[in-house]
């Protein structure tokens, strides 16, 4: 039996994979969630044999999600279904333990080879992707260190959503003077020096929706 995860925050996004993925023969969609965190949640409590994430969840983003499930069911493979496509995103994706990535334009043609590879523990990405990682390898195969580091990453995300740093601190179970320190390291990696263009580089680069 195939076990499967659903994530993503869109009702008729879930609501067609399930559709899909459910009608295949000795498959079963045991679990879907709204948000990153709720997937991880509901990725312990079912482990699942494929883990299908948005990139772009509220509350905790694919990648960050991505390694957490990765820690806490390391059977589970993650594929990533997602509208976005760029080489620092795959790249970071790899690194947090991601093992497919399928664009939802791809859907219709990819989607159960996709499931069906991760099911056997086996890659899988489009030959579109693939190129794309070539390419990235090629030509430097690493981080910069200008990278935010998942924290930061998540606090940048929580604090373009519209969460206060108490928030956030209690979100994430850290100090809010922590949170302010991991605040103003991104944002000078980032280079913006307002919340509103820390919000702006949020959503450019997919970790809200506009």
């Amino acid at each position: 039996m195939t076990r499967i995860l659903i994530a993503d925050d869109h009702d008729v996004v879930r609501s067609g994979l399930h559709t899909i993925l459910s009608a295949q023969p000795g498959w079963e969609v045991v679990a879907e969630a709204e948000d990153g965190r709720q997937a991880v949640q509901l990725a312990t409590d079912t482990q699942p044999t494929v883990a299908i994430l948005d990139y772009r969840l509220p509350s905790l983003n694919g990648v960050d999600a991505t390694r957490e499930i990765r820690a806490i069911a390391p059977q589970t493979e993650v594929l990533i279904f997602t509208m976005h496509e760029s080489e620092p995103l795959l790249r970071e994706l790899l690194e947090a333990g991601a093992r497919g990535y399928l664009l939802k334009s791809d859907a219709r043609k990819f989607l159960i080879a996709a499931v069906e590879s991760l099911a056997l523990h086996k890659p899988f990405f489009t030959g579109k992707i693939s190129e794309t990682l070539l390419s990235a390898y090629l030509s430097h195969g690493h981080v910069s260190d200008g990278a935010l580091t998942t924290r930061e990453r998540s606090v940048v995300q929580l604090i373009a959503e519209g969460h206060s740093n108490k928030e956030v601190a209690q979100m994430l179970g850290i100090n809010p003077k922590t949170v302010e320190s991991h605040r103003a390291t991104a944002m000078r990696k980032v280079d913006v020096t307002s919340t509103a263009s820390l919000v702006r580089y949020a959503i450019r680069n997919g970790l809200i929706e506009p």
